[in-house]
């Protein structure tokens, strides 16, 4: 599975992301602007939880979360605590609040009663520059559950596998490279590939 197939996805420590994240909530509270990070509602939602530090303010979600997390919560899983935006009056100060939503949901009605609130998306797809200009981000956090280039090729040298079938994503890159290395490599296509974005300018760092 290579949905991150290429050399420029590499990911940072996960708590280098966090820091940066946490310090760029706390920037937005100082200008008096609300946060709002993009992530989807499964999965991705969770994890920006269990990494977002509640002490700096409300962390508040999109209705779209709510009943998933609190499955997670209910399975054990240690997150933090959470205010569904619904909860609110319609004139709420949200400046010192974080809020969470899936993609999309910025450009709806519900997003208007956060004023001009700072948007930031947590993705794989965020290591490329290009793909947060795009989309009119102000800040881009590389956060994903795929793995990235290295733990890939880890991952295949640790299985001693000489046949390899690559699959969603970018295979092609991905075959060539082991192809080159001496190794049975071949693209396997399947009915849904996804979303897949494609590279032009790889951050630097």
């Amino acid at each position: 599975e290579c949905t991150f197939g290429l050399p420029i996805y590499r990911w940072a420590p996960e708590h280098e992301v966090f820091a940066d994240l946490n310090a760029w909530w706390r920037a937005n509270q100082e200008r008096g602007r609300a946060t709002m990070v993009l992530g989807y509602a499964l999965g991705k939602a969770q994890r920006l939880l269990a990494g977002l530090d509640p002490a700096i303010g409300p962390i508040c979600t999109h209705g779209a979360m709510d009943r998933l997390t609190e499955l997670y919560r209910a399975a054990g899983i240690a997150l933090a605590p959470t205010h569904p935006v619904s909860s609110f009056p319609t004139r709420h100060d949200w400046s010192s609040s974080l809020i969470l939503a899936p993609p999309g949901a910025e450009a709806t009605p519900w997003a208007r009663r956060f004023g001009d609130a700072a948007l930031g998306f947590a993705s794989g797809w965020m290591q490329v520059r290009g793909n947060r200009r795009r989309q009119a981000l102000d800040r881009g956090f590389v956060l994903s559950d795929h793995v990235d280039w290295p733990s890939l090729l880890t991952a295949i040298e640790a299985t001693g596998a000489t046949t390899i079938w690559a699959t969603h994503g970018f295979t092609g890159p991905l075959v060539r490279y082991l192809q080159a290395r001496g190794l049975d490599a071949r693209a396997l296509a399947t009915r849904f590939e996804g979303e897949l974005e494609t590279p032009d300018e790889p951050v630097e760092g």
